[in-house]
C-alpha cells in the first residue's frame, strides 16, 4: 500500500519505518525543513533501539522518504496517519490545534485533485473522546470526495517501540465503515501473524482505550508507590511486598515497581487529558486525580531526604546524578523525574554532576551551564558528597563499588529506581536509602573502615 504519515515525532518515525519495513511504500512529512533534510541524508532524529537499521535499509530499498510537502503527501498516501502532537494545554486537555490544522490542510488539497479517490485518514496521536468526529467534519467542509476517518491508537514504549510495532500484543482499529475496516486489516495483518487480536471497535471507544490503558498502568505505579512510602514509615520490605503481589495473577508482576513516579510524553500528559475530559463531560475521575497529585510528589521524594542527610543545608554540596532520561533506552527527558529533583537541587543551592548515556544534548539545551555534564558514570562520582540515581540503565545495576567509595566525598547513595540490596550496601559500608525500603544508614566514623 501506499502510506503517507504526517508527523516525524516519536511516533511518527516509528510507524514510518515499520510500514515501510513491511513492503509498503511510506513518505513521512513534516514541517521541519531541516529535520526533513537531516533524514532525507539518511539522520535518525531519535534514539530508539532497532530504529536507525530499519530506517536505513527502507531508505535504501526505496520504499520509506520524506518531505515537507502536505500534498505530495496527501495525493501520494491511500492512507494518511496523523501523527501529530497533542501537548498538554493549560487547563490539562490536550490541544488538538495541530492535529485540526493539518485535517483542514487535508481536506483542501483532496477538493484541489481532480484524481482524489478514496482516502482513509488515521488519527495514530493519542486524541480525547469525539476527536474522530470533529476531524471528519473539519475533512467534509472541505471536500465531497470519499473519504473515512479511523482512529488507530499506538501503543508503543519507548525503547521498545519497533517491537512493540513489529510484533504488538494488540491492534485497536475504531470504524464504523466497513470499506475502512478492511483495509486497515490488511495493512497490519503482516504484523499479528502470530495470531494476536486486531480489534475493531467504534472510534469514540477506540479513543477511550487508549487513555484508559494508560492511566490503569500510571495508576498502579502510583498505588506501588504509596504503599513504598508507607513501607518506608511502618520499617516494612516493598520489595517483599511486590512480589507477594505480582504472584496473584490477577494483579500481574509488571507495573509494580516502586521509584520516583513516572514521566515521559504519554502517562503525565494522557492521565490530565482523560481527567479533564471527564470535567469537560460533568464526570469527575476522582481516583486519576489522586494519581497525577501522588506522581507529582514521588518525582521529588528524595529531596527531603538528602536535606535530612545534609543537616538541612545542601548549599555548595556536589550531587551526583545518574539518570536523565524518564525511562532507560531513550533520550526523551519529558516530564523526567531527575528533572523535578535537579530543580530542586539547584534552588537548594548545589552544585550538579550529571550523566545520562543517551539524554545528555537534551538537558544541556534545557540547563546550559547550570550543570557540569561528564562523560562517564565514575566521572560524576569524583569528589561527591553523595550519588542521586533516577534512570535505571542498565550500566547502573552493577557498578564498581569499591571505585565509587574511593571517587566519593561521602559514600552516600540516594536510589530512587531501588538498584541494589540494602544487604550489600551495609556490607560495602554505604549509606544508603531507597524507595520504600529501610535505609543503611553506617555510622560516619565507620566509613573509611570499610
Amino acid at each position: 500500500m501506499k502510506i503517507t504519515v504526517v508527523g516525524t515525532g516519536y511516533v511518527g518515525l516509528v510507524t514510518g519505518t515499520c510500514f515501510a519495513e513491511s513492503g509498503n511504500e511510506v513518505i513521512c512529512i513534516d514541517i521541519n525543513e531541516d529535520k526533513v533534510k537531516k533524514m532525507q541524508q539518511g539522520n535518525v532524529p531519535i534514539y530508539e533501539p532497532g530504529l536507525e537499521t530499519l530506517f536505513h535499509r527502507n531508505i535504501k530499498a526505496g520504499r520509506l522518504h520524506f518531505s515537507t510537502d502536505l500534498k505530495q503527501g496527501v495525493d501520494f498516501g491511500e492512507i494518511i496517519f496523523l501523527a501529530l502532537p497533542t501537548p498538554e494545554d493549560e487547563d490539562g486537555s490536550a490541544d488538538l490545534s495541530y492535529v485540526m490544522d493539518v485535517a483542514g490542510k487535508i481536506g483542501n488539497l483532496m477538493a484541489q485533485n481532480p484524481d482524489t479517490s478514496y482516502k482513509i485518514i488515521v488519527n495514530k496521536s493519542t486524541v480525547p473522546v469525539g476527536t474522530a468526529e470533529k476531524v471528519e467534519n473539519i475533512i467534509k467542509a472541505q471536500t465531497d470526495k470519499d473519504f473515512d476517518v479511523v482512529s488507530n491508537p499506538e501503543f508503543l514504549r519507548e525503547g521498545f517501540a519497533v517491537d512493540d510495532f513489529m510484533k504488538p500484543e494488540r491492534i485497536v482499529i475504531g470504524t464504523d465503515s466497513e470499506k475502512a475496516r478492511e483495509k486497515m486489516r490488511v495493512l497490519y495483518e503482516p504484523f499479528v501473524r502470530s495470531g494476536n487480536p486486531i480489534i475493531m471497535m467504534d472510534p469514540r471507544s477506540a479513543e477511550i482505550t487508549k487513555y484508559a490503558s494508560n492511566a490503569f498502568l500510571a495508576m498502579k505505579i502510583t498505588f506501588m508507590n504509596e504503599i513504598a512510602n508507607f513501607a518506608e514509615k511502618v520499617g516494612a520490605d516493598v520489595d517483599k511486598i511486590r512480589i507477594g503481589m505480582g504472584t496473584d495473577s490477577r494483579i500481574g508482576k509488571r507495573f509494580l515497581f516502586p521509584g520516583v513516579g513516572y514521566g515521559g510524553s504519554c502517562f503525565p500528559k494522557d492521565v490530565k487529558a482523560l481527567y479533564k475530559t471527564g470535567l469537560d463531560h460533568e464526570y469527575e475521575f476522582k481516583l486519576l486525580k489522586s494519581v497525577i497529585e501522588v506522581n507529582d510528589r514521588q518525582k521529588t521524594i528524595l529531596i527531603p531526604k538528602l536535606k535530612a542527610f545534609f543537616d538541612g543545608d545542601l548549599k555548595d554540596k556536589t550531587i551526583a546524578v545518574w539518570g536523565l532520561a524518564f525511562k532507560p533506552e531513550t533520550d526523551d527527558i519529558r516530564e523526567a523525574p531527575a528533572l523535578y529533583m535537579i530543580d530542586e537541587l539547584l534552588k537548594a543551592g548545589a552544585k550538579l554532576k550529571v550523566f545520562d548515556p543517551e539524554a545528555m544534548t537534551n538537558v544541556k539545551q534545557k540547563y546550559g551551564d547550570k550543570l557540569q555534564y561528564v562523560t562517564n558514570m565514575y566521572e560524576a562520582l569524583e569528589d561527591a558528597d553523595a550519588l542521586v540515581i533516577s534512570t535505571e540503565w542498565n550500566m547502573f545495576r552493577t557498578p564498581d563499588f569499591d571505585r565509587m567509595k574511593q571517587l566519593m566525598k561521602n559514600p552516600a547513595i540516594f536510589d530512587g529506581r531501588n538498584l541494589y540490596k540494602p544487604e550489600r550496601m551495609k556490607e560495602m559500608g554505604f549509606y544508603y536509602t531507597s524507595i520504600g525500603r529501610p535505609t543503611v544508614n553506617v555510622p560516619r566514623k565507620l566509613w573509611k573502615e570499610f
